[in-house]
């Protein structure tokens, strides 16, 4: 009996992905599932049903999902449609449970057993299941292209017959996945490029991409590959080194997000009060509240003579590739759990066991639980 697959269609504003593809509908069906999608589901990347083979289509998300054995979807669907899916079914989607508290009680409840996407360890081996990594690639790149086009002036150097124009000069705050393709991508376009992290192991990533690496004397390594909060003291050290880097930058992209958490604060209102006029900061936290102090998350506003861009959900803006990147991450975290052509969940498996938010009616990750249940 093959494993029946239910892939929704995204309703939450400005969510323009798809939880899949067509070339991942053609392996998934290899591995003996039957693929049924809400019609429409793609429509927002340019993927019309008719671009699906071997695909069935139904228009009501409800009855989609009340015989499936597993749902995919990009974000948390509504408590519709979890309370239409059958108990012992099996959700892949984001969640981050700290903001959906009702929905994981719901999810408990109804004995839905979800794996979160953002729980999925950061692990060698689950590198290539890693949604968080894959699209925040996206947005370090986009990143990257909204400071050229907001700031009034060319990123590389350019020789002319009425003189040279220096190129432009962009810092990069928070060396993860999307800083470091922030950094890359700024760099191709021929920007000067200065990277900045807590984190010291980043340097040697930073300069392998042809960055100065800004140094502070701080380690804040945390756990999990994030980095941890720092202290009112550490802040004060690191911002009087990084204060005149800021305000010697053209382009300024802060990437740097605490899961659960609110952002951290790495631009002060004084450090923006004193940038030099014209220059642009992209703020990639803005989901958190944003690393600056004057951020509006969702808005692009006007301090002074500086502009502060901060979108929310960068990946779909980019929802072809989005929606690309995260079906094969989901592809290859079913690979781990059909086997045979039937469900064989391995509870003994690391990132089965980390990814799980909730399974046979209790919170199984520890952080969820105790932000949920208290």
């Amino acid at each position: 009996m093959s494993v029946k697959i239910a892939v929704l269609k995204e309703t939450r504003p400005n969510e323009r992905r798809v939880a899949m593809v067509p070339a991942v509908a053609d392996k998934l069906a290899k591995l003996g599932a039957e693929i049924h999608m809400q019609s429409g589901a793609g429509d927002a990347v340019k993927l019309p049903d008719s671009a699906f083979k071997n695909v069935t289509f139904a228009a009501n998300p409800q009855g989609l999902v009340s015989d499936a054995d597993i749902v995919l979807a990009v974000q948390p669907p509504t408590a519709e449609v979890v309370g239409a899916m059958k108990e012992g079914a099996i959700l892949l989607s984001f969640v981050y449970a700290h903001k959906e508290a009702e929905l994981t009680k719901q999810l408990r409840d109804r004995k839905i057993t979800c794996f979160a996407m953002e729980l999925v360890p950061r692990i060698t081996r689950a590198q290539a299941m890693d949604a968080l990594s894959s699209q925040a690639a996206l947005a370090g790149y986009y990143a990257a292209l909204l400071g050229a086009t907001n700031i009034a002036r060319i990123l590389p150097m350019m020789t002319t017959a009425v003189g040279s124009i220096r190129p432009a000069k962009t810092l990069v705050m928070g060396l993860g996945v999307a800083g470091l393709q922030a950094l890359a991508t700024a760099r191709r376009l021929g920007s000067q490029v200065e990277g900045y992290d807590v984190r010291p192991e980043t340097k040697e990533q930073a300069e392998s991409l042809g960055a100065k690496f800004v140094e502070t004397g701080v380690d804040a390594r945390g756990q999990g590959g994030y980095a941890r909060e720092l202290t009112q003291e550490e802040k004060d050290k690191v911002s009087s080194v990084v204060t005149k880097h800021i305000q010697q930058a053209d382009i300024v992209i802060t990437t740097a997000a605490i899961p659960g958490r609110p952002s951290p604060k790495l631009i002060s209102k004084a450090q923006v009060d004193g940038m030099k006029a014209g220059s642009v900061i992209v703020d990639l936290a803005a989901e958190g509240g944003g690393n600056c102090e004057y951020t509006k998350p969702g808005e692009t506003i006007q301090v002074g003579q500086v502009t502060i861009v901060a979108p929310l959900n960068v990946p779909s803006l980019l929802g072809e590739h989005a929606s690309e990147l995260y079906a094969k991450n989901q592809l290859n975290l079913l690979e781990l759990m059909i086997k045979d052509k039937a469900l064989a969940l391995d509870w003994e498996d690391e990132v089965i066991a980390k990814a799980c938010l909730t399974h046979a009616g209790e919170i199984r990750n520890e952080a969820a639980k105790k932000a949920v249940e208290g």
